[in-house]
């Protein structure tokens, strides 16, 4: 659950994309290689159902203006200074693009040609995606200190 929190709007999307990877786990189930940590792989099948979910979203809105070029910023100096409930609803409240990328990048490991290629989106975008996030978390940040 946590993993689908991380990329839904709200608790209701991640209990449908969560039941959505339950419902692959049990399909799957055969595929699982006893041998491996399952926890990896049910956590692997989760990550890739929210970005199915993702995707089917995202073929149904229009793609938020994007730039192509932005300095990148180290992701401890945000994630530092708030727990880890306060970032989880600051992370909900980003839109669905910024915050896709923010959590495969910043919290998955994701590089920008993974994502870019998970996403079908440009390199460009996935940083460009990235860089927006962070400055409305930056803002959320400021407006949550005062």
């Amino acid at each position: 659950m946590k993993i689908c929190l991380r990329y839904a709007q709200d608790r209701d999307e991640a209990l449908e994309v969560m039941n959505d990877g339950f419902m692959r786990v049990f399909l799957n189930i055969d595929r699982y290689d006893a041998t491996r940590d399952f926890k990896s792989w049910l956590s692997t099948i989760m990550i890739n159902t929210s970005i199915d979910h993702y995707r089917s979203k995202i073929r149904k809105i229009e793609m938020e203006e994007l730039q192509a070029k932005h300095e990148m910023e180290d992701a401890e100096g945000i994630l530092s200074r708030i727990n880890y409930d306060d970032l989880l609803k600051m992370v909900q409240q980003l839109s669905m693009a910024y915050r896709t990328v923010f959590n495969l990048f910043v919290i998955d490991g994701y590089s920008h040609e993974e994502i870019a290629s998970m996403l079908s989106i440009s390199i460009g975008t996935s940083k460009s995606n990235l860089f927006k996030a962070r400055e409305q978390l930056k803002r959320m940040l400021r407006a949550q200190s005062h």
